[in-house]
């Protein structure tokens, strides 16, 4: 395990105090606010700075989910870089969300909070962005919904990303969807989740973590399930043969991920984000996709991961191809990995070289002679409560 890398200024940034801020669903918010993080420093040109976006239950905070990203073998260099993440609006690390006091009420907007897409966090962040003195970024990061917020960057703000590279993002396809709805289902049908009204540290925890149990599936491989798991009863010594409580070890570890994910989130966050994650598509606001596409002018980097069945690298890839049909200059590889989705947060030191090498604009041959995506492949054993995934996706 990596340590955590400690941020050079962690702080809030409201705004629309005066004018609220519109929303895409037609609703709107009064005051706004983000919560942020920054790693090293803005140079006197402030063209050095580069923002992450996190995944679904992701924080500000990038060094704690993605340490293995900065130093001499990961992307970011804080000699050089300045990194900036800022929470999402609608999660529960610090960014206006649910729990957060409706001034209308004076209560916790709960399951009233308005719907939210990614172009509104991409509008949120360009204001911190303003605020911050940073008029073009020299990348835009992120994997998964942090990966539509790459892409939705690249789209929207096309003068102010010179990079974007998105990790397994693409629009979901209609399994995904499938699987987010049930996942919404599992919170809602809790009958502690009291349409949405309900005190911190209490509410729809079963309905939670059975969401999470499934989200899980969703981001691991049939393989490495088999790997990890086969048919083995559970560590703890159950006997499914005998007990009908008994679990088998995959059962265990879902069980396990879906307690651990209820102390940390927030079930009316998760349905926020989760529904967005949905809504996402190139073509929302454009007259069409090849319209919104065309707006692109950054360098684009698309990576699949190989074993990824949430956004299949199929998808990713055809994404790229559009891109590139609309005149944008997008390139795709491809990570070989057993972990699935989940690969983005898993084997951040397979994917570094081939984004180093992008970032760098260095062609084959050169220096810089890391492998090519399509030809790496690192597994790393680890026992299944340190599993990565718990500190980002």
């Amino acid at each position: 395990m990596f340590d955590p890398i400690q941020p050079t200024y962690e702080g809030d940034f409201t705004f629309a105090e005066i004018e609220p801020f519109p929303l895409e669903s037609g609703g709107s918010l009064q005051p706004v606010n983000l919560h942020y993080a920054i790693y090293g420093n803005l140079n006197k040109r402030r063209d050095n700075a580069i923002l992450v976006c996190h995944a679904l239950s992701g924080s500000a905070r990038v060094g704690d989910w993605w340490p293995q990203l900065f130093g001499e073998h990961g992307i970011f260099d804080l000699n050089r870089d300045c990194i900036v993440c800022a929470n999402i609006i609608g999660s529960c690390y610090g960014s206006t969300g649910p729990r957060t006091i409706n001034p209308t009420t004076d209560k916790p907007f709960g399951a009233s909070f308005p719907l939210v897409t990614t172009r509104d966090w991409v509008q949120s962040q360009a204001l911190l962005l303003d605020y911050l003195g940073v008029e073009k970024l020299r990348a835009v990061i992120g994997g998964s919904i942090g990966g539509m917020q790459a892409i939705q960057w690249a789209i929207d703000m096309p003068e102010r990303v010179e990079n974007c590279i998105a990790i397994g993002a693409a629009p979901l396809t209609a399994m995904g969807l499938a699987l987010n709805h049930l996942q919404r289902l599992a919170i809602i049908n809790d009958a502690n989740w009291r349409n949405g009204e309900y005190e911190v540290g209490e509410g729809p925890i079963a309905g939670l973590a059975l969401a999470r149990a499934l989200a899980m599936i969703s981001y691991k491989s049939e393989k490495l399930f088999a790997e990890r798991y086969a048919r083995n009863p559970n560590r703890n010594g159950e006997d499914p043969l005998r007990s009908f409580t008994g679990r088998y070890d995959v059962g265990g570890y879902l069980d396990y991920q879906g307690g651990i994910f209820t102390r940390r989130f927030d079930a009316n966050s998760y349905l926020i984000i989760t529904k967005a994650m949905d809504n996402f598509h190139p073509a929302h606001g454009y007259e069409s996709e090849s319209a919104a596409l065309e707006r692109i002018k950054a360098r684009v980097l698309l990576v699949g991961i190989s074993s990824d069945w949430l956004f299949p690298p199929g998808e990713v890839k055809t994404l790229g191809e559009r891109m590139r049909d609309a005149g944008a200059d997008a390139e795709y590889a491809e990570l070989q990995s057993t972990h699935g989705h989940d690969g983005f947060l898993a084997e951040p030191e397979a994917f570094a070289p081939i984004v180093r090498k992008f970032l760098n604009n260095l062609k084959d041959g050169s220096e810089e002679n890391g492998p090519q995506l399509k030809r790496i492949s690192h597994h790393e054993t680890q026992d299944w409560p340190l599993d990565a995934l718990e500190f980002g996706q």
